[in-house]
């Protein structure tokens, strides 16, 4: 779990290109259906020769064709090189996305400021994993051991009273596109205890999947954890006994929204922002 982390674990390899006689039209068309800005342009060997963004079309005078607005100087990653080294070249050079080529020069995949937003989430929760594992270890006087594997969310016990509507449609955000990070769950006896991930494991069962991604931390013998009592006592037995909270909002949610309130109406998008509103402001 604490091994290095690599552009392959993380990349896209399933990878939409375009040729350098694509027309620009179709590659218009081909970013208002897939939501990306761009796509790296490729020879009939699968050879990178170019990307061609959204920046290209908007910016550079209209041409029928790829190859004449694609950029030729191309930065590219190999699917060894550490996620590290990929956020700071990306970073320096101010780009969103890096193709990633083999060693004989063909594409392999892609990794974008979304996957390495995934890697950083994913290497925090072993953190977390760990001093939970630490700290049961402590609290009970044993030893356990930890594995990443899939669990059947009908094998789920959850110790959770209530999750958030809004939050909710996060979690199905993140598992449609792969970008969840796994739950934490404890197996203690023939029990699958849920500790961390019930957004994650109730919007997984509305998209009808029968395993989640887990962190399991197993005790090696059969001991009643204090939040299955307390669970016990609140009649946590089940999903069906979580309440799906939707007209209040997730506290981490309610954060962000709170801030998009406090912006000034004249800063929000369409909206104009002029020296007399500036000094209307400063007086307030």
């Amino acid at each position: 779990m604490s091994g290095k982390s690599l552009v392959k674990n993380y990349m896209t390899k399933d990878v939409i290109s375009v040729n350098p006689n694509t027309p620009n039209a179709n590659v218009i068309k081909l970013m208002k259906d897939t939501g990306h800005d761009g796509f790296p342009v490729i020879d009939e060997n699968e050879h990178i020769v170019g990307i061609v963004t959204a920046f290209d079309l908007l910016l550079k005078e209209w041409e029928e064709l790829v190859k004449d607005i694609m950029s030729t100087e191309v930065v590219v990653a190999q699917q060894d090189m550490s996620i590290n080294d990929a956020s700071r070249v990306m970073f320096r050079q101010g780009i969103s996305r890096l193709p990633v080529v083999g060693r004989d020069g063909r594409l392999n995949g892609i990794i974008t400021n979304t996957d390495m937003v995934r890697s950083h989430i994913e290497r925090s929760t072993p953190t977390k994993v760990n001093y939970f594992k630490k700290t049961l270890e402590q609290l009970y006087g044993i030893k356990t051991n930890l594995k990443r594997e899939k669990v059947s969310t009908n094998d789920l016990r959850p110790t959770q009273d209530k999750v958030y509507a809004d939050e909710l449609e996060g979690r199905t955000y993140e598992l449609k596109r792969g970008l969840a990070e796994p739950a934490i769950v404890v197996k203690s006896g023939n029990r699958w205890i849920l500790v961390d991930g019930h957004h994650r494991a109730v919007a997984a069962r509305k998209l009808g999947c029968n395993e989640i991604d887990c962190y399991v931390i197993n005790l090696n013998k059969d001991l009643e954890l204090g939040m299955e009592k307390t669970a016990d006592k609140a009649g946590i037995h089940n999903f069906d006994d979580i309440e799906i909270i939707d007209d209040a909002q997730h506290p981490l949610i309610a954060i962000t929204e709170s801030l998009k309130k406090k912006m000034p109406e004249k800063m929000k998008p369409g909206k104009y922002w002029t020296k007399e509103d500036e000094e209307q402001e400063s007086n307030e």
